[in-house]
């Protein structure tokens, strides 16, 4: 029993980490594009999820890997542009 609660400990962290909010300049370094890309992604439509408070936009690390995630392909014809 020790041990789980131990192991649960032990990922909070790695949690914590990619639930964080991120400006859209470190949202950009983190998908290796410019900011100038990730803003036009977020005009339409294409880009990941981000949240807006005011003039704020905001991402998390979390949804940037699941949309990046999603965009993984094995070989040039399991490709599709869209």
């Amino acid at each position: 029993m020790l041990e789980g609660k131990a192991a649960n400990n032990n990922n909070r962290p790695a949690m914590d980490y990619l639930d964080g909010f991120i400006d859209e300049k470190t949202a950009a370094d983190f998908l290796c594009q410019s900011v100038r890309t990730v803003q036009k992604w977020r005009v339409t439509g294409f880009g990941p999820k981000f949240y807006k408070s005011g003039r704020s936009v905001r991402y998390r690390r979390r949804d940037l890997l699941e949309w990046a995630e999603a965009r993984r392909h094995g070989n040039t014809s399991q490709y599709t542009a869209a």
